[in-house]
């Protein structure tokens, strides 16, 4: 059985509002379609050094329509997909379903610049960590 696509409304910075923010250890916390009733949390890109940085920039800038950079962390990873010259996707699960959440070169560069080590979360995006904090705690604990 074939699992289905949804594609949800390209993002821009100058659009309403759609990023929640961007938590201290750079998750994007976005609202689907704008709603506060439909967040989803997308594990970010996480660097060691600016070299790093400059590195990951350079093959997101490079990736052609159809090509894929893959952002690896130690628990969770991010796939961006270039589906055209200034339109990229994240995909992430929303209700089982899997979303391509689309967004434009600047704002995409810009998610991604927040991995600079030197970047530090707005006041508000503390409360965010907080947040993710609390629910890994009230998951459960795999014992073998």
């Amino acid at each position: 059985m074939l699992e289905s696509l949804v594609l949800s409304p390209r993002y821009s910075l100058d659009a309403a509002n759609w990023l929640e923010g961007i938590d201290p250890s750079r998750h994007y916390w976005l609202w689907v379609n704008g709603d506060p009733q439909l967040p989803v949390i997308i594990p970010g890109l996480i660097v060691s050094s600016i070299e790093e940085l400059r590195t990951v920039i350079g093959q997101f800038r490079s990736l052609q329509p159809g090509e894929s950079l893959k952002l690896t962390r130690i628990v969770g990873s991010c796939k961006i997909h270039c589906v055209s010259s200034n339109c990229y996707a994240i995909e992430a699960r929303v209700d089982s379903a899997l979303v391509w959440h689309l967004f434009d070169r600047e704002t995409m560069e810009s998610l991604l610049m927040a991995a600079h080590p030197d970047w530090l979360p707005a006041e508000k995006d503390l409360e965010l960590g907080r947040r993710a904090l609390m629910r890994s705690l009230n998951q459960p604990v795999y014992v073998p």
